[in-house]
């Protein structure tokens, strides 16, 4: 069993820690990592459906980066390696003005 931990961050170099999450495979798909995400921090289980289509969703129009580690992960069914201690980055990807 290992300890995910989960870090927002904004490219304007804001970053909080999210939450942690034991999941005791250590193989796991990135879309299965963000469905676990989503049902520790919505509240009420009839959200939890919505917010993680558009959690999919978002991340399928590049809204947010997935950095394990130091490596991007690119696709939602690629496996992830996860050891005893994991830090999973979200990166908020903000447009640019007028672009």
């Amino acid at each position: 069993m290992g300890m995910v931990t989960f870090v927002d961050e904004t490219t304007s170099g804001e970053r909080r820690d999210a939450l942690g999450l034991d999941v005791a495979e250590e193989r796991l798909a990135l879309r299965e990592l963000i469905r676990r995400r989503v049902l520790e921090e919505v509240v009420d289980s009839q959200d939890a459906t919505p917010a993680y289509e558009r959690a999919i969703e978002a991340f399928g129009r590049n809204g947010f980066l997935v950095l394990v580690g130091d490596r991007q992960i690119e696709e939602l069914d690629q496996q992830l390696e996860l050891g005893s201690a994991t830090e999973v980055t979200f990166l908020k990807l903000v447009p640019l003005v007028g672009g």
